[in-house]
C-alpha cells in the first residue's frame, strides 16, 4: 500500500491522533476513504476512456488499410468490368 510498511503505518496514525485529536480522527478517516475511493473511480473511468479511443483508433486504422487494399484492386486489371460496374450501381 503506497510502499508503506506496518511501522510507518502505525507511526502515521499515532502523530495523525496526536495533531487532529480522538474526537476529529473518525471524520478526516470518512473523509479520506471517500477521497481515495473517487480518485479510484476517476482513475478507472479515465483508463477506460483511453483504452476505447484506442481500441476506435485501432479500428479506423483497419478501416483505412482495407479501404486502401480495395481501391488498389480496383486499380488492378485482376478486377473486371462487372464488379467495377456493380460498385458504380450500388454507389448510386
Amino acid at each position: 500500500m503506497f510502499g508503506i510498511g506496518s511501522t510507518e503505518l502505525l507511526l502515521i496514525l499515532a502523530v495523525a491522533l496526536i495533531v487532529v485529536g480522538p474526537s476529529k480522527l473518525p471524520e478526516i478517516a470518512k473523509t479520506l476513504g471517500r477521497v481515495f475511493a473517487e480518485f479510484k473511480k476517476v482513475s478507472s473511468e479515465v483508463t477506460r476512456t483511453i483504452e476505447e479511443e484506442v481500441e476506435r483508433q485501432e479500428e479506423q486504422e483497419k478501416y483505412a488499410q482495407a479501404q486502401k487494399e480495395l481501391d488498389q484492386a480496383k486499380e488492378s486489371d485482376d478486377y473486371s468490368e462487372e464488379n467495377k460496374q456493380a460498385d458504380v450501381n450500388r454507389e448510386k
